[in-house]
């Protein structure tokens, strides 16, 4: 094994994979209307790093459920220190389903090194490219440099997956999954150069596949409250600082 590596979690039986799977998309189902298209885009098998991009809380779940079964992944995250701690920590771990890091960013290097020993053993690598939750619908956060570090490190292409409908969710909402053509690294490397054109290039392709996307009115207190459930967008709430602050 590289010692750039580690080994790759271990990840869940077949019947656990199809309860976690199928539970996911019923659950799921029961509330909206959630359709996959551009499969046609996907490499025959992995290993490739699958960016996606995150308007709400519930898109890792869609991923779980809607993903294709034979393109098995990790998910890069969540951002906990202790995945003992909440019921959705508990269920991805219980599910094998995560590369977890941890937010002080005190383990960049076990990250790497886990994240490397994900792509080594033939699995995909998800990544919610942007690291926060958007704010619009249909507008990406500027990128962060995970997704491209990681293709690159790996030498392995980047499959763009465009989420759209989430943002606000409401009873018989349509969500759209929308897969684009992978995003080959070529011959950058891993550098500073290498990791921003590729991230660039990236940007690009997904607001190409978010094109057309409209914002949408929020819903109905039930739909406010779901969308909100679990959605950490502390920035909403600081007040912007005044004039006299900003002179300081």
């Amino acid at each position: 094994m590289s010692q750039s590596s580690l080994p790759a979690p271990r990840p869940a039986g077949p019947l656990k994979r199809y309860f976690i799977r199928y539970s996911v998309r019923f659950l799921a189902s029961c509330y909206l209307r959630v359709g996959i298209e551009g499969l046609e885009h996907l490499p025959a098998a992995p290993p490739y790093v699958l960016n996606f991009n995150h308007p709400n809380w519930v898109d890792p779940f869609l991923v779980v459920g809607w993903w294709p079964r034979r393109h098995r992944f990790f998910i890069l995250g969540p951002r906990e220190e202790d995945m003992r701690v909440g019921w959705r920590n508990r269920l991805i771990s219980w599910g094998r389903l995560a590369v977890p890091f941890k937010p002080s960013k005190s383990d960049l290097i076990d990250t790497t090194r886990r994240a490397m020993g994900v792509l080594n053993a033939g699995y995909a690598l998800g990544i919610a490219g942007e690291g926060r939750l958007s704010d619009r619908e249909g507008e990406i956060v500027p990128l962060q440099d995970g997704a491209a570090f990681f293709a690159l490190r790996g030498r392995v292409p980047v499959v763009p997956l465009a989420i759209s409908g989430t943002r606000w969710l409401r009873f018989g909402k349509r969500i759209r999954l929308r897969v684009g053509p992978p995003v080959e690294i070529g011959d950058r490397k891993a550098n500073r150069e290498g990791v921003a054109a590729l991230s660039g290039e990236l940007a690009a392709t997904m607001e190409r596949l978010l094109e057309g996307v409209q914002e949408e009115p929020p819903p109905g207190p039930i739909g406010r409250w779901l969308t909100e459930l679990f959605a950490d967008r502390p920035w909403l709430n600081e007040k912007p600082p005044d004039d006299a602050d900003s002179a300081r």
